[in-house]
């Protein structure tokens, strides 16, 4: 991730000094940029002139004294509050003063992070998507420590890099990890009810719904480890909600080693040779499974538009540009219709009684007053 946001200032014009306290690291690091940078040449994205100017602003230094005339430092370490505390509390005493102090976590606290640092104002969360240069979205995520002026000067740096940029509150997963964990909760939940098995899910979620992978495929490529674990941070950060309960099966492959595709196994076998099941291709099966995942992805988008996280049209940026939904799942809530999202979320808890189908207070008094997300326009 660090090479990825590194290679994006860079083609944005900006010197930049990558560290890595791990030497091996930083040869690796530079050899992959090299990698990347000519095979853009290959395809003709970029001239060769070009290619190494953008490796000619990349800096790779040994210590972070280096940093002293940084004007921004983006940290993407290891997700370990402890760890990134360190870290920012010995960058502060090696930064001018108006450096802005960035952290790219995925879901800890940006307020704990910043609370290291004795000039905490300077602190905000950038949190960009693998692979950074070709994801647009980044979450752009003050403290409540964060001063206006350090969350306006980033997100004005960021947008100039041809980003897209989203503002949302510091709470666990912020929008994008929030909003997207019944697409892996809910269709874990139902391989682990028998409903239907891995292939089939996947298939239905592609096919029907429209996403680009499938919950299984996806939780693969990103690794089920790294997914296992940004679950479990959710869950206990919302102090134990159910709706964010991770899944005992997701716990055990990656207790046994099975992280998808950069172990060779995970949900699917990655051997070479190796025939995976095929997927049931019933129709009906499959609009089950979309309508039940979809309209729990629909009330998590609703409760994060209900407690302010961020506004309706962000939700929607964040979730088409950030993890390629087909639909913003406000307006897919619309098209579906805000009553019959209603119907079926307690359909679902009425049927397990279990917390994680409540439905979101906001799509219920919606339901209740005919109200939609967006205007809707009416053929006449």
């Amino acid at each position: 991730m660090g090479s990825g946001i590194a290679q994006v200032a860079a083609t944005a014009g900006h010197d930049v000094l990558i560290y890595d306290n791990n030497p091996q690291a930083l040869k690796r690091t530079s050899e992959k940029l090299q990698k990347i940078l000519n095979r853009l040449v290959e395809k003709g994205r970029i001239d060769d002139p070009t290619a190494k100017a953008i490796f000619g602003r990349i800096y790779f230094v040994e210590h972070m004294s280096s940093f002293r005339e940084c004007g921004l430092i983006i940290e993407a370490i290891i997700e370990d509050l402890n760890i990134k505390k360190a870290v920012f509390e010995q960058l502060e005493d090696l930064v001018p003063n108006d450096c802005i102090l960035a952290t790219n976590t995925s879901s800890l606290s940006v307020a704990s992070i910043a609370s290291a640092c004795e000039r905490s104002e300077r602190v905000i969360g950038i949190h960009f998507f693998n692979p950074a240069p070709l994801m647009k979205l980044v979450e752009i995520i003050p403290a409540i420590q964060t001063s206006d002026t350090v969350l306006a000067e980033a997100k004005k740096m960021i947008d100039s890099w041809g980003k897209l940029t989203v503002v949302t509150k510091d709470t666990p997963g912020f929008i994008v990890n929030r909003v997207a964990r019944p697409f892996y909760g809910e269709a874990l939940r139902i391989l682990e009810e028998g409903m239907a098995d891995v292939p089939t899910i996947d298939w239905a979620m592609t096919e029907i719904a429209g996403f680009r992978m499938g919950p299984f495929t996806l939780m693969d490529y990103i690794g089920n480890d790294i997914n296992y674990k940004v679950t479990e941070t959710v869950f206990k950060s919302f102090y134990y909600d159910p709706r964010y309960k991770p899944a005992f099966t997701q716990k055990r492959l990656s207790e046994a080693g099975y992280l998808g595709r950069k172990s060779g196994r995970g949900y699917y076998d990655y051997a070479e040779g190796a025939v995976n099941p095929k997927p049931k291709k019933d129709k009906a099966l499959g609009q089950n499974i979309v309508d039940r995942i979809v309209v729990m992805l629909i009330n998590e988008a609703a409760d994060a538009l209900y407690l302010n996280i961020a506004s309706s049209d962000d939700i929607d940026l964040a979730m088409t540009k950030g993890v390629n939904y087909p639909k913003g799942l406000l307006k897919w809530a619309d098209e579906i219709g805000i009553k019959n999202c209603v119907a079926r979320l307690d359909e679902l808890h009425s049927e397990y009684l279990e917390p994680r189908y409540r439905c979101s207070p906001q799509l219920r008094r919606m339901a209740r007053d005919g109200e939609t997300f967006f205007l809707v326009k009416v053929e006449i």
